[in-house]
């Protein structure tokens, strides 16, 4: 491995740099968009049974805020219950909002990296094309260093794109994920509004 980075020259300690930005991200987003982490099963249930049982206290406020995403939501919600259908609604959606930006937190650096990656590689393979022309002198071709502008120019060129296609995978596999999640808790947030306030069982 460390053969190859040698030969592939000091562009590719960008790509390089830039997979272990990938990886992070990529790592850390699995953990954070588990759906026991975002959207816990039954929590529409026991938030409502909560409320009906002992009301809008702080204390379940306070629970739902620490339980997950979701929960800060229904908080927002229960914090407001009392109000208005659109005041409990307009606050829910606030919350939600700032719930999304969360969710989405990283996804515009990995999309970058994914765009970047590749042309950090087409980076690496001009400078390899001018060790090759570099190489050419009157007198003929020195072979080493044709060589080492050949490696250098190939070696990035596969690197870049070796860590752009796993970071535009994961890119809209967490972009589709997101989405899919924030319709799910916009769907429990206005079935919770209806619920709490007698117009659905």
């Amino acid at each position: 491995m460390l053969s190859i980075i040698q030969a592939a020259g000091w562009t590719i300690w960008f790509i390089i740099l830039s997979s272990v930005i990938t990886l992070a991200i990529i790592g850390e987003r699995m953990w954070s968009l588990r759906r026991s982490v975002v959207l816990p099963n039954n929590l529409f249930t026991d938030t409502v049974n909560a409320y009906r049982t002992q009301g809008p206290t702080p204390e379940l406020i306070a629970k739902l805020t620490e339980n997950s995403l979701l929960g800060r939501v229904f908080a927002a919600g229960i914090a407001n219950v009392r109000s208005t259908r659109e005041v409990m609604k307009e606050s829910m959606e606030e919350t939600g909002r700032a719930v999304m930006v969360e969710m989405e937190r990283f996804l515009v650096g990995l999309g970058t990296i994914a765009t970047v990656a590749p042309l950090l590689g087409l980076f690496g393979t001009v400078i390899g094309m001018i060790d090759i022309f570099g190489a050419s002198t009157a007198s003929g071709q020195n072979p080493a260093q044709l060589a080492r502008g050949i490696s250098v120019a190939l070696y990035n060129t596969a690197a870049g794109i070796a860590v752009a296609v796993p970071a535009l995978i994961f890119y809209r596999h967490f972009r589709g994920k997101v989405d899919v999640m924030v319709i799910d808790m916009e769907q429990q947030g206005i079935k919770l509004v209806e619920t709490l306030h007698g117009e659905r069982k």
